[in-house]
């Protein structure tokens, strides 16, 4: 059954981590160089591939005992805040351009970008926790991939725009509170088990 507030607690925790990512400004860049709906599609369908990896990993957490996974699920919320916290500052990554603008060449280089880029991110972690957490794969795949996609949507075409009156510091900051928040809930749930 889905659970709208489950989705929404998804997509705010995924939206939040995702915006400070090195994918949301590579998202960004390409948009900058190419039609942004072809960059958009190739962007969205490898966010949707890493989702569904998320979900089925997660899925394979709930055969494990409740306590023991709500204690990994909680230390991997706290490393993901830590992570949140400390990471410093990347630089910006060079994008190889594909040799003409049409949809199958910019859509397949947004897809393979973000395809390699994405493997074992932290958003991809934090998914599988969250499907774990939850036992909704439903509810935390929707969540995650309408989070996905409207950082990516956002990078693409607004990006700029956002980082000039939302300082990335304080929208890491904000995603790392909120993955303190459910690490606490997640490990007094194991230890009240």
């Amino acid at each position: 059954m889905f659970s709208f507030t489950v989705a929404a607690v998804v997509f705010g925790v995924v939206f939040l981590a995702e915006l400070p990512d090195k994918t949301a400004l590579a998202g960004l860049m390409l948009g900058t160089r190419y039609r942004a709906s072809y960059v958009f599609v190739g962007v969205a369908a490898a966010f949707a591939v890493h989702v569904a990896l998320a979900i089925a990993a997660g899925s394979v957490l709930t055969l494990l005992p409740h306590r023991l996974v709500q204690g990994v699920v909680g230390v991997l919320f706290l490393a993901g805040a830590a992570v949140l916290l400390f990471k410093k500052d990347d630089e910006e990554e060079e994008i190889n351009k594909p040799a003409d603008q049409t949809f199958w060449k910019v859509s397949g280089a947004g897809f393979m970008m973000i395809l390699v880029a994405e493997f074992g991110d932290l958003t991809q972690i934090m998914t599988a926790n969250l499907a774990a957490r939850y036992e909704d794969p439903l509810s935390v795949g929707v969540g995650a991939v309408l989070a996905l996609w409207a950082v990516a949507g956002l990078g693409i075409l607004g990006g700029r725009t956002l980082m000039k009156y939302v300082p990335l510091k304080l929208i890491t900051k904000v995603a790392a509170c909120v993955m303190l928040l459910l690490a606490g809930f997640s490990l007094y749930e194991a230890i009240a088990g």
